[in-house]
């Protein structure tokens, strides 16, 4: 099947509705990541079939609860889940936080190349990274171990602040005093059968 065939039939499975302009955008995406890839490591991921599914529609599953702004996006590596999710909501503002110097380079490339305007790429450690602006949702897709998530965004966190963490099958610890799981969303993405889950936790 055509990356391009692979992504409609995918969006369209998963009741997403996404124009063809930006699916051509998230395509080119993924052709900028298999470029910069051979120098810069961005993903194991190589096929760019595979890429459309375990980057693009893994990204877009958690498209339906991202309904506030700004969001963070911490540890995003090379670009996800936020630059899907900033290409698919383009009235939202996405921050996009990596401490890798490589990646948050290809990742300000992936801005220009693709003109995004809604996004801001961020180079630091999120435990050193000190906004003016207050975040009504942090997401993070494979950062690390969901206490250390919590620990390392408790400076950002505001009341209304709700963290999204990604998560796949692993047994998930209690949490770390000062947060409550609100739920936890089963996300289902096309031709990946592989447990996902959105973890939705708040301040307490």
């Amino acid at each position: 099947m055509q990356p391009e065939q692979r992504l409609e039939q995918g969006l369209h499975s998963m009741g997403l509705e996404i124009s063809a302009d930006t699916r051509q955008a998230m395509l080119k995406y993924l052709q900028l990541m298999q470029k910069w890839n051979k120098a810069y490591n961005l993903t194991a991921i190589r096929d760019l079939d595979q890429m459309v599914i375990r980057h693009l529609l893994d990204s877009l599953a958690v498209l339906p609860y991202i309904n506030a702004t700004p969001v963070l996006d911490v540890g995003t590596g090379a670009g996800l889940p936020g630059i899907p999710l900033a290409l698919a909501q383009p009235e939202k503002q996405f921050f996009l936080l990596d401490s890798n110097g490589k990646k948050t380079r290809f990742l300000t490339q992936v801005k220009i190349e693709l003109g995004i305007e809604n996004i801001e790429v961020i180079h630091s450690r999120v435990e050193d990274f000190k906004p003016d602006v207050k975040f009504e949702i942090i997401i993070c897709r494979a950062f690390a171990a969901l206490n250390t998530i919590l620990e390392r965004t408790q400076h950002l966190v505001t009341s209304t602040t709700r963290i999204l963490a990604m998560k796949g099958k692993e047994d998930l610890p209690a949490l770390v005093e000062g947060f409550t799981q609100i739920d936890n969303h089963q996300l289902a993405v096309a031709w990946l059968d592989e447990e996902r889950r959105l973890l939705d936790i708040r301040p307490t």
